[in-house]
């Protein structure tokens, strides 16, 4: 089992979608990896040599992936709430950020609907 960046690999899925279970790592990083590296997009992770596996955890550590990314994005979404911009306000208040309409949908971000007091079913 081939383990880059901290994650391991799937054995059974191609190493062009296996490099995707890799934070940060989409399908157009993961094939600009795989080209890099000299490698086959059609290997499965479970057929890789050592070589290879060497050359693309040197590919990956070229992107900013896992950990550090996670780090960057914390840090990002925390400076917003600190200066009090009106994302940053969003953020804070568990509410859409993108300008989303918000009195019927955003479910996801307000919660399950809360019971209105004092109305009849």
């Amino acid at each position: 089992m081939a383990r880059i960046a901290g994650v391991n690999l799937p054995n059974s899925k191609r190493i062009e979608f296996g490099l995707t279970y890799i934070f940060g790592v989409g399908r157009s990083l993961a094939a600009e990896i795989i080209e890099r590296a000299g490698i086959s997009p059609d290997i499965h992770a479970k057929d890789l040599t050592e070589k290879e596996i060497a050359s693309l955890r040197h590919e990956v550590e070229q992107h900013i992936v896992e950990g550090d990314l996670r780090r960057r994005i914390f840090g990002n979404i925390q400076r917003l709430k600190d200066i009090n911009c009106y994302c940053g306000i969003r953020h804070k208040r568990r509410l859409p950020v993108r300008g989303q309409q918000t009195q019927s949908n955003a479910r996801t971000w307000k919660g399950p609907r809360a019971a209105k007091a004092g109305k009849k079913r």
